[in-house]
């Protein structure tokens, strides 16, 4: 049985809504951020990073998202949450995922995590009062050039659409609203009717 290790809210959510998606055989392991425990050398038995998410498999350990959701992608090909049998279109959803882990996620933590990057006070404000102005320019790319409707890739649902579901709702954090980029607010939209999303915030709601 898989296990993933997650923290509620975290980038963590897009791996959780795809295996539940995937109709996944999983068992989920909360990571407690508030005591720190990612840091502790018990889960970094599991994940010598110390992040979230991490998923067991009987083969070992994956982490890091893109390479978790295509795992989840291509071990449940009759979902068809990927397109496996069009490589340009699968690298156009790795290229959309690459973005959100490298890139946007990037941005976020500048705002959360300062101190990976500076130890000065003066530093960390500065990436903190910076945050907003490089995520929204992040989201205006994903708006403009990035997002097709009513999916990431089109017509088809893959596992770039948790993943962008999952960074959008970091928005209220930098005081960045999505409803000023139409595109991504419909598809935060859409995505809240599907089961999958209800069934993994209930879940993490609970935990959290």
């Amino acid at each position: 049985m898989l296990k993933l290790y997650y923290a509620p809210g975290s980038c963590a959510r897009a791996s959780h809504i795809a295996l539940h998606e995937a109709g996944a055989d999983f068992e989920l392991a909360l990571v407690d951020f508030a005591s720190a425990e990612q840091r502790t050398p018990v889960y970094h038995a599991v994940n010598p990073k110390g992040r979230v998410p991490a998923l067991a498999t009987d083969q070992g350990i994956l982490t890091e998202t893109p390479a978790i959701l295509t795992y989840i992608a291509q071990t449940h090909p009759e979902k068809q949450l990927a397109p496996l049998d069009d490589p340009f279109q699968f690298a156009r959803m790795q290229a959309v995922n690459a973005y959100l882990c490298a890139t946007v996620h990037v941005a976020h933590a500048h705002s959360r995590r300062g101190e990976r990057w500076a130890d000065t006070p003066e530093a960390i404000t500065e990436m903190k009062r910076k945050a907003p102005q490089v995520m929204a320019q992040c989201f205006t790319m994903i708006e403009d050039n990035l997002l097709r409707r009513p999916w990431v890739l089109g017509d088809l649902y893959s596992t770039a659409d948790p993943y962008l579901f999952t960074i959008t709702q970091w928005l209220p954090f930098h005081d960045l609203d999505s409803t000023d980029y139409p595109k991504v607010h419909e598809h935060m939209r859409r995505m809240l009717e599907r089961p999958a999303v209800h069934t993994a915030i209930a879940l993490e709601t609970q935990s959290g």
